[in-house]
């Protein structure tokens, strides 16, 4: 039962972030000034892995950090000793909602490694080695820039995209609080997150992609909405239907934007997705050919691939689908708790400010701060609904995020999804509010080709 698996945490949660934490702790302070709680804090994590694959090369990397040697390979056991109490965490949340839901998950496949990057990696992994030295309290404006010259390297290489804008993010947010000793609160767990998954990557021979191509028809179960001052993504969550097996998916589109454009207009820089958009406003089917799919269950959309369908309604596609799909496994970077979001069907609860009382004693909470403002579905809705489209994830507690809600509104049956207005809003007053913010959208549109022309 659901109510169940959200209820009771799995053993040994608790003591697992225990270590992470005192391992962040002693990156925050800066693992060239350990202090006698730090030290033990790194002697407990080594302990941990004892009789692991990894035990050797942790409490080998722990005693010489410790007497005050700090090498790449000391930081890569250090960063893959976290990645694994975090994987494993991952691992117990996710199956004890998939033995809940009765649900099978894919195993993950080995994909060849990609081609050796060379000095390119060896720059990203000088400066993050910098970093652990001097901790995030240790952090200045020259320490934080010094990862410019390596991210520009990275960025001229496709291969090392994905590196190079975690750098390049990682490396602003330093910038924009430096220097860090003077800030009251530092984001402790989000930094070491950025710092590990950095470090992993800048490791030679990483997995490459592993996508296949699969043909098939594609059932909208919901879009979740990823907004960025410079960034708009949409990220569909769905289902594929090839002969027999039926498989869940994501696939996403993004645009680069501006600040100023927001809520309902931001779906105008997807303007080059009219069968993305019509998927997600329409709830169309979308027949795909020989689209790429990585075993991760990322679909990588291409238009030219794509052949709308007929309509689908999303809340029946779940209810006589979802729950016989098979689940992608999980990249072994992405098992992280803060990455578990898995679509679900919820029907039948006891909405309120508080969440959706499923039974069982549970409350699940609304995380409300995720409903965007660029579609029809709105807090009140929400608070007003009986069945749930969404995605579980946990922070520290399970949460629901509502994709689409069915709800009775002044005695209707109202349904709103959050990719509804891809292609404009239905309500009159957001039509006319996006129609304004519209215009400033085709005058910067015309503006940047006329810039492009010269």
């Amino acid at each position: 039962m659901l109510a169940d698996a959200l209820h009771a945490a799995p053993d040994g949660l608790a003591e697992t972030f225990t270590l992470v934490e005192g391992l962040d702790d002693a990156l925050t302070h800066g693992l060239a000034r350990l202090d006698e709680e730090r030290a033990g804090a790194l002697e407990d994590l080594a302990a941990a892995f004892s009789g692991s694959p990894l035990a050797d090369r942790v409490a080998d990397s722990v005693g010489k950090i410790l007497a005050g040697t700090v090498t790449d390979e000391h930081l890569i056991a250090l960063a893959g000793a976290r990645a694994a109490l975090l994987g494993a965490a991952h691992d117990a949340l996710l199956i004890s909602v998939d033995t809940a839901l009765g649900r099978t998950r894919a195993g993950w496949t080995a994909v060849p490694a990609a081609a050796d990057a060379g000095h390119l990696l060896a720059g990203s992994r000088s400066w993050l080695r910098e970093l652990a030295i001097a901790g995030w309290r240790g952090v200045d404006h020259e320490l934080a820039a010094a990862a410019a010259q390596s991210v520009q390297a990275l960025l001229a290489d496709p291969a090392q995209r994905r590196l190079a804008v975690l750098l390049d993010g990682f490396a602003g947010e330093l910038r924009a609080a430096a220097p860090v000793a003077t800030l009251d609160r530092v984001p402790v767990r989000r930094w070491a997150d950025l710092w590990t998954r950095g470090l992993l990557l800048s490791q030679d021979g990483y997995p490459a992609s592993g996508a296949v191509p699969v043909t098939g028809r594609l059932l909208l179960l919901g879009v979740d909405l990823h907004e960025h001052p410079t960034v708009f993504q949409a990220q569909a969550h769905a289902l594929v239907e090839t002969g027999d097996e039926v498989r869940l998916v994501r696939t996403s589109v993004a645009a680069a934007k501006v600040d100023t454009i927001t809520g309902p207009s931001a779906w105008r820089m997807l303007a080059g997705f009219p069968i993305f958009r019509l998927m997600a406003a329409g709830h169309r089917t979308v027949d795909v050919e020989d689209a790429l799919l990585t075993p991760a269950g990322d679909l990588i959309w291409d238009e030219s691939r794509a052949t709308p369908g007929e309509a689908a309604d999303p809340f029946t596609t779940a209810r006589v689908r979802l729950a016989g799909a098979t689940l992608p496994a999980v990249a072994p970077l992405d098992r992280h708790p803060a990455a578990v979001a898995t679509p679900v069907l919820l029907e039948g609860y006891a909405a309120s400010e508080a969440g959706f009382d499923i039974g069982g004693g549970v409350v699940l909470a609304v995380d409300h701060d995720r409903v965007p403002a660029a579609g029809p579905l709105t807090p009140a809705i929400v608070d007003a609904s009986h069945a749930c489209l969404g995605l579980l994830r946990w922070d520290g507690r399970w949460s629901v995020q509502p994709l689409a809600v069915q709800a009775i509104v002044k005695k209707k049956q109202v349904t709103a999804h959050v990719g509804e207005w891809a292609n404009g809003p239905a309500e009159a007053k957001a039509a006319k509010a996006e129609a304004v913010a519209g215009t400033a959208v085709d005058v910067l549109r015309e503006r940047a080709g006329r810039l492009l022309r010269k």
